[in-house]
């Protein structure tokens, strides 16, 4: 397992959106935005169930993920690794990312039949540049 640095820790704690990439089962890559958040060298994103993130690592859990400064294009981290999918703690989780990307309470855009899930990368491979 690859591990994150301090400056690339600090560098995802920092409400910067991130792009991930998971594989559809034609093999074809797939990329969406997602909000980023950090647990020691894992990185989390969160989703729904049923979405086609959730869906395609549920089939295959190889994900890849960048992070870029939106001010500095020179200067992001990219996680690749295998995800584990949990819903506990999923629901507390997206409320913490509205609060670092939306200064909300929680998450406005919730939907009563919907079930929110936590992606966590188990890093197997990282990648920085411009955080010296």
């Amino acid at each position: 397992m690859a591990v994150l640095t301090d400056k690339a820790r600090t560098f995802l704690q920092q409400p910067f959106v991130g792009e991930v990439t998971t594989l559809r089962p034609d093999g074809s890559p797939h990329t969406t935005v997602v909000w980023v958040d950090v647990d020691t060298d894992e990185v989390i994103f969160n989703t729904a169930v049923g979405r086609a993130k959730e869906r395609y690592l549920r089939k295959d859990p190889r994900v890849s993920l960048i992070v870029v400064d939106p001010e500095d294009a020179n200067r992001w981290v990219s996680v690749s690794g295998t995800a584990e999918l949990d819903t506990n703690g999923a629901d507390e989780e997206i409320d913490k990312l509205a609060r670092k990307y939306l200064g909300a309470d929680s998450y406005p855009w919730r939907t009563p039949e919907e079930q929110r899930i936590n992606v966590r990368i188990h890093p197997q491979r990282v990648e920085t540049t411009g955080l010296e």
